[in-house]
């Protein structure tokens, strides 16, 4: 497993990772350490306005935020990025509003941003689905000439995330098998956060996950994705291979969910408590504050600083979805086609009759 930060925040040196964040400065690592904190407390508001009944799911990335903007800041502005429903700091780290993530777990968006122009797909809930989307857009990428031509603002990759138990599903293997055929720019980052909601990672597979995509000729890698700096390092790395044309990477990120699966899961029921006892003492961000620390690049004042814009954040995530309100139920029909059809039409119209029916009944009873 690869690893430049210790848990108590001793730096490493790495031969091959080492180079690729030479350009890093002081500034850039205290920003990853906010990064952090303020995707945590987003989190934590989350969680606690889906208990409130604001919001219909949420889906916590909570100690998983090391392998997440480690991942996120390793991609340039080019590259498309194919998330599923737990990458809240990979969104931080293209510039997606924690707002904009809670409106779709509220119910009343699709998306929220316009996945061409942040070059990042919208939330995929169903496991497994966006890796084939994320191969054919890499294919098509190939076609279009911007892959392998040793110009850095024209080569382009895909970054497909999932999770442990996401592969496991049958599309991944499948993804494995076109991209490995055609040479597709992806690199396939999973994050291994040891439980596919109730089942431990030792019964999803006998061996290390980043062994799997080996047998398609996919060369991978095991990284600790508590490392924040080891998961940029090594994504970069792949996504540098992948636009060069060299053809796809797998990346395991070791990491832990510290929270339930989503809201409606109860861990306690299947994990032991010692277990996230552990895996607490491995925190991705008290490993990077420690860092800071040792090499005297971070003070009380600025730590104290980022907890307070981190709470200012949960307040206004909590203000904004409490004052929000429900979108006209018949703009479900917009955007469905880029032109009219007359399917979708029929649809609306009958929807709205039925809409009208309660309106009716609201105006009976004022009367």
């Amino acid at each position: 497993m690869l690893q430049l930060l210790a848990p108590d925040g001793t730096r490493t040196p790495h031969d091959e990772l080492d180079p690729v964040l030479a350009h890093l400065t002081a500034d850039d690592l205290r920003g990853y350490y906010r990064d952090m904190v303020m995707i945590r407390a987003a989190d934590l508001e989350a969680t606690s306005l889906q208990r409130q009944g604001q919001l219909g799911l949420w889906a916590s990335a909570l100690g998983q935020e090391g392998a997440q903007i480690g991942a996120g800041h390793a991609a340039r502005t080019q590259d498309y990025l194919v998330p599923t429903y737990r990458e809240h700091g990979v969104a931080w780290a293209r510039g997606i509003e924690p707002m904009t993530l809670l409106e779709l777990f509220r119910g009343i968006s699709h998306c929220g941003w316009d996945p061409f122009a942040i070059r990042t797909h919208p939330y995929m809930i169903v496991l497994g689905a966006q890796t084939p989307h994320a191969v054919g857009y890499g294919m098509g990428l190939q076609r279009d000439g911007v892959v392998g031509t040793g110009d850095v603002d024209t080569d382009t990759a895909v970054l497909a995330l999932f999770g442990d138990g996401t592969s496991s599903e049958g599309e991944v293997s499948e993804s494995f098998t076109f991209a490995a055929s055609f040479q597709a720019p992806v690199v396939f980052y999973s994050q291994n956060n040891q439980w596919a909601i109730s089942v431990p990672t030792s019964v999803q597979t006998r061996v290390p996950l980043a062994q799997r995509s080996r047998g398609w000729g996919i060369p991978s890698l095991r990284v600790d994705g508590n490392d924040v700096l080891a998961c940029l390092a090594t994504t970069r790395i792949a996504l540098d291979a992948a636009r060069a044309g060299e053809g796809p990477r797998f990346i395991e990120a070791l990491t832990y969910r510290m929270a339930a699966h989503t809201t409606s899961d109860d861990p306690t029921r299947y994990r032991p408590r010692a277990e996230e006892e552990e895996w607490a003492a491995k925190d991705p961000i008290l490993r990077l504050r420690l860092h800071l620390q040792q090499i005297d690049e971070i003070d009380d004042a600025y730590i104290a600083r980022c907890d307070e814009e981190a709470h200012d954040l949960a307040m206004r995530l909590h203000h904004h979805i409490h004052e929000m309100p429900d979108p006209d139920p018949r703009t479900l029909f917009d955007d469905v086609y880029a032109e009219p059809h007359p399917l979708v039409e029929e649809e609306r119209a009958a929807y709205a009759q039925y809409l009208s029916q309660f309106e009716d009944d609201a105006e009976g009873a004022a009367r």
